[in-house]
């Protein structure tokens, strides 16, 4: 699969997957920021400017499901190791397509460059975008591969009353250029998932970033 990592997700968000063969991809990061592995229905994608061979002969190591090797904790490990990156945790990534019009939430955008959300999403994204309502936080950016991302943050004390759902809602509206929106839920946030998929973001695979 001679593709770069652009057109491999450019190419799922349109229902078009890499073949599901058991076998792993290697692409070059496309920056310096961005390495790491998605896991696909039995085809992995390892987007890292490490030697492929490296790669490969790391997964043969492991006596593993091969299926499963890219997510493998030993193999993360020595991927950490080789790159000297660390890592959150593996995500749900999941993908929307945009929506016309306005959002229907009331939302006001901050410009405060020194908002902590604001610097906390310009770590992992370009072109911030944050915009505030009542009891929740929406975040747009570039992330992974130039891909729109969206994140969102509801206050404890208002959970269960349909607001992430609509902060990720408005994410399709708000999302520039009519792109798709990407974004990454972990996988024990069970309510964080619901959002989005009542949303209308469909599940692709899991990802795992590795962070320089």
């Amino acid at each position: 699969m001679d593709q770069t990592l652009a057109e491999i997700l450019e190419a799922a968000t349109q229902g078009r997957f890499p073949p599901p063969d058991g076998r792993t991809t290697v692409v070059p990061q496309p920056s310096h920021r961005d390495a790491g592995v998605i896991a696909f229905t039995a085809h992995s994608v390892v987007f890292t400017d490490e030697d492929p061979e490296w790669v490969r002969a790391t997964l043969a190591s492991l006596d593993c499901d091969d299926l499963a090797a890219t997510m493998n904790p030993r193999f993360l490990a020595a991927f950490l190791g080789r790159t000297g990156r660390s890592n959150d945790t593996i995500d749900l990534l999941t993908v929307a397509t945009p929506l016309p019009g306005e959002p229907p939430l009331d939302l006001k955008e901050i410009a405060d460059p020194d908002h902590p959300r604001v610097v906390r999403a310009r770590k992992r994204r370009d072109g911030v975008r944050v915009w505030a309502t009542a009891g929740g936080v929406l975040v747009l950016g570039r992330g992974v591969a130039g891909r729109w991302e969206a994140a969102i943050e509801v206050d404890e004390e208002i959970r269960h009353r349909g607001l992430g759902r609509a902060l990720a809602t408005a994410a399709r509206h708000l999302v520039p250029g009519g792109e798709p929106v990407w974004s990454q839920q972990a996988a024990g946030n069970a309510r964080s998932i619901r959002a989005f998929q009542a949303a209308g973001y469909r599940p692709v695979g899991a990802e795992a970033l590795l962070i320089a």
